[in-house]
């Protein structure tokens, strides 16, 4: 029927957010990830096979720019005859360079019955045009002196140029100035690991969170960020049902006393149960600085808020 939507949705480029972002906004139902390259056709045939119920679904293909004919074929012939309350998403890695001098055939004629989401890196004379349009997305008409300054301060990174701006929507309710643009820059550059640490034992959610994000996004190391927040949590599991003097108290946790007279007032806010959550956080969090699988800023931010959340 004219105007309906399609069910078949081919993403392709060679950007990781941008693909992301575009899969996202068309999944719905019950998801089931499959690599092309590693899917048998019985496989397929069954995900793509009609439900008693009619339930929605999202099939969602990557690597199919690695697969041969045969399974292309199928792949295709799957795509024109899906059952009612199906779709699927064909993810096609594809560089910008090699899209410009040639689409490949199969590509193509996925193009033709489905809709097609293009996800190209983009050039640097890109950048200024789509973060304008990031911001008009959220309601926002940012001049160019806006647009330049959070470029110059954010870098070239789209998901972090994306979180910038919602930010800064959220932040000044939607009057993003050049001056607004400075001032949420202005002095993070600087900010201490700590402080970020401290605004999260302490509960202050938005702060925490707001601040951490905003380090990560000039810069600052993941891992460095997970130290500071292991080492108050850690000196708070010390603490939290202790009485006594700063002097004492060092010498029965082996802390310094200034760390337990910073320490004292924050932990005693705690109780045995949140401490104990906070401790399994930060010790996973240690296993994903260090390269064990995950994203390190992503899990940083969220260990921020969660432990900020637990302390509230």
């Amino acid at each position: 029927m004219a105007g309906m939507p399609s069910p078949v949705h081919l993403v392709i480029g060679d950007d990781e957010f941008l693909a992301e972002r575009a899969r996202l906004s068309i999944q719905h139902g019950e998801k089931k990830n499959f690599k092309a390259s590693e899917i048998t056709v019985s496989e397929l045939l069954e995900a793509t096979s009609p439900s008693l119920f009619a339930d929605e679904r999202t099939i969602i293909i990557t690597d199919v720019e690695k697969i041969g004919a045969e399974l292309q074929k199928i792949i295709l012939n799957e795509c024109t005859q899906l059952a009612p309350g199906m779709t699927i998403i064909v993810m096609y890695h594809l560089a910008k360079k090699s899209a410009k001098k040639k689409i490949p055939e199969f590509a193509k004629k996925l193009a033709k019955i489905a809709e097609v989401h293009e996800a190209y890196e983009l050039y640097t004379s890109d950048l200024a045009p789509w973060l304008t349009r990031e911001f008009q997305s959220l309601g926002v008409r940012p001049t160019p002196d806006v647009i330049k300054a959070v470029l110059d301060g954010v870098g070239s990174d789209l998901r972090k140029l994306a979180s910038a701006a919602s930010q800064l929507v959220a932040d000044t309710d939607g009057n993003v100035t050049l001056e607004a643009v400075r001032d949420y820059y202005s002095g993070i550059a600087e900010v201490a690991n700590w402080d970020i640490a401290d605004a999260a034992v302490a509960g202050q959610v938005g702060t925490a969170v707001a601040t951490c994000r905003r380090a990560l996004q000039l810069g600052a190391e993941p891992i460095l960020i997970a130290f500071a927040l292991s080492s108050k949590v850690t000196a708070l599991a010390r603490l939290y049902d202790q009485r006594g003097d700063q002097f004492t108290l060092a010498k029965q946790t082996g802390l310094n006393p200034f760390v337990v007279k910073n320490s004292m007032r924050v932990a005693r806010g705690w109780s045995g149960d949140n401490i104990s959550k906070a401790v399994i956080i930060v010790e996973e969090l240690a296993a994903t600085t260090v390269g064990q699988g995950g994203d390190p800023a992503y899990e940083v931010e969220a260990a921020v808020r969660r432990i900020a959340e637990l302390a509230g």
